[in-house]
């Protein structure tokens, strides 16, 4: 056994799929790198995607036996709680609300009754009993975007006060006037999604603008998933962050409406969808009153919950840097489970994100089979709450458990690869901080390919728990699947992760199958045990590149605290 792994580390080296890290030689990385193997990480998914966890949905009995699980699993490791307190937990206040709805749109004096979840859903983020919203008039508001540096306000001087204003997803998508077949990538990142078109962006400006309300047009292409993962989620308990205000900066109603019903809305005031969006691309759009008005009726269950994040800690080695830390971060939640479904009513979530967070633990392994940690320390952090919001990612970077001037880095894992090994790593939001470069050198020590992402009109980098790092100035990293598979037709991986969006994503089917291959999602792993490592063991910090919308945060939170 002794001589055929020193044969193994050996053919390694010689091909090169082995180079130093930091002080480590190779034979030590690949030490810590065959921690990371595909029958561990299979078993780990397995479990916490089993429906004894009932999905995983915050404040169930499903958390507490995750919660049980990774603290376990952390312990098992050696790992140090990663609370200061002593402890593997950070509690993490929550509002949980619930209850029923109705709706009702009148448009030139005819009645569209509204059935929920199928045309429509509506919530409240406001911790109230009932939310009565009576005739209230609508305006289209185009993209509902107000961007100076693109010189760019749907609004203009309209008062939207106390009106339900109804937006289109994503950005404006301005052709490029030299090639009107593709997107102007001098107007709102041409083809990549920024965050002005991203939901959470529309209902903050509308509550800036002091609507009552706000209704969010579904496209499937624009929004990056189908109308059924709204209904599937939006349909049962949501949950925010327990505000002392009770949330009452925020719109009373937040909600979508399918694309079918808002044809027929517009329809009936006398207008074309079609036409009213083509009018939104332009600069000097303004909005438009509808001869339309809508009534919302919420009552609401609201209880207070303490759901919780799990994190452990591996210490630094170096006097000077062990009090700076190198985040690893996966969402353990998922949506729990639905009475109302017949069948199968559990939302397993192996994909999403069992797999991320027995990726997790698996680093973790990495990192402990290493002869000496590295010299800074390492966090693992399991967040709460991510499909209702970011929520415990959210929690952790308003109440960090490390000061955020001494995080260098996050790097964020959602969804491991289970369609084998591609040549190619994607980055998610490239070109947003140096730790891109990182990535890109050991893809090279991989001998693969680092691409952007393919479909950035989705707008990922604002759609996982590594964005409320970014938020806060911390460089993040957060990678996808690669989509050209090894060994397969050219065009097979994008459609396979096309397939699994339109069949599996936020719906009972995100099972553990037969046909996984978990060898994509080690090689991948393991890249990420490397990168993570370099960044531990260099003396300066990942930085924010010229141009990410990030960087001034940074840079503010950092001149301060040297003045201190």
């Amino acid at each position: 056994m002794r001589l055929l792994l020193t044969l193994i580390l050996f053919v390694a080296v010689a091909a090169g799929c082995a180079t130093s890290v930091g002080r480590y030689a190779p034979e030590s990385l690949l030490q810590a790198e065959s921690a990371i193997d595909a029958e561990s990480l299979l078993a780990h998914i397995n479990e916490l995607a089993s429906d004894r966890y009932e999905g995983r949905a915050p404040a169930t009995e499903g958390e507490r036996l995750t919660v049980e699980y990774l603290t376990a699993q952390f312990k098992a490791l050696g790992l140090q709680p990663g609370n200061p307190d002593g402890t593997y937990v950070q509690e993490v206040p929550l509002v949980g609300i619930s209850g029923t709805r109705s709706a009702t749109l009148t448009a030139n004096g005819k009645r569209m009754h509204m059935n929920f979840p199928d045309d429509y859903v509506a919530l409240t983020r406001r911790f109230e009993p009932t939310i009565r919203l009576p005739e209230t008039e609508l305006v289209f508001v185009g993209y509902g975007v107000v961007a100076p540096e693109y010189d760019w306000d749907d609004y203009k001087d309209v008062d939207v006060r106390g009106k339900v204003i109804v937006m289109l997803i994503n950005d404006p998508a301005i052709p490029d006037p030299d090639d009107p077949s593709r997107l102007d990538p001098k107007m709102f990142n041409g083809r990549a999604m920024t965050y002005y078109g991203r939901w959470t962006y529309k209902y903050e400006i509308a509550a800036e603008k002091g609507a009552a309300g706000a209704l969010i047009v579904h496209e499937t292409g624009p929004a990056g998933y189908p109308y059924e993962v709204l209904s599937g989620s939006w349909g049962r308990e949501n949950f925010d962050i327990e505000r002392d205000d009770g949330n009452k900066g925020r719109v009373q109603v937040e909600g979508w409406i399918s694309r079918e019903r808002a044809e027929t809305l517009f329809r009936l005031s006398g207008h074309s969808l079609e036409a009213m969006k083509q009018a939104a691309l332009e600069r000097d759009f303004r909005p438009v009153t509808l001869p339309a008005k809508a009534s919302f009726k919420l009552d609401n269950t609201l209880r207070r919950v303490t759901s919780k994040n799990v994190i452990a800690r591996l210490d630094g080695a170096d006097a000077q840097l062990k009090d700076q830390y190198v985040v690893y971060s996966a969402h353990w939640d998922h949506l729990g489970k639905d009475p109302a479904l017949k069948g199968d009513q559990v939302f397993n979530g192996a994909h999403d994100n069992a797999s991320g967070t027995a990726g997790l633990l698996e680093l973790a392994q990495g990192f402990t089979r290493l002869p000496a940690p590295p010299k800074r320390s390492i966090v693992f952090l399991a967040v709460t709450a991510e499909e209702k919001g970011l929520l415990g990612s959210k929690w952790y970077a308003e109440h960090p458990l490390y000061p955020l001037t001494r995080t260098v880095a996050n790097i964020n894992m959602d969804g491991i690869s289970h369609f084998g090994r591609s040549h190619d790593v994607v980055v998610v939001g490239k070109g947003q901080s140096t730790l891109e470069d990182v990535l890109a050198d050991q893809v090279a020590a991989q001998g693969r390919e680092l691409v952007a992402d393919p479909t950035p009109e989705k707008g990922s980098y604002y759609r996982s728990d590594h964005f409320e790092f970014a938020k806060v100035g911390v460089p993040a990293l957060y990678t996808g699947r690669g989509v050209k598979r090894v060994g397969a037709p050219e065009g097979s991986g994008q459609k396979q992760i096309d397939e699994f969006v339109a069949r599996d994503y936020h719906k009972v089917s995100d099972e553990v199958r037969p046909d996984w291959q978990m060898s994509g999602g080690v090689e991948d792993l393991r890249l990420l045990l490397r990168v993570g490592l370099a960044v531990a063991e260099e003396e300066s910090y990942p930085r924010w590149k010229e141009g990410s919308e990030f960087k001034a945060r940074r840079d503010w939170m950092m001149r301060d605290a040297s003045l201190r």
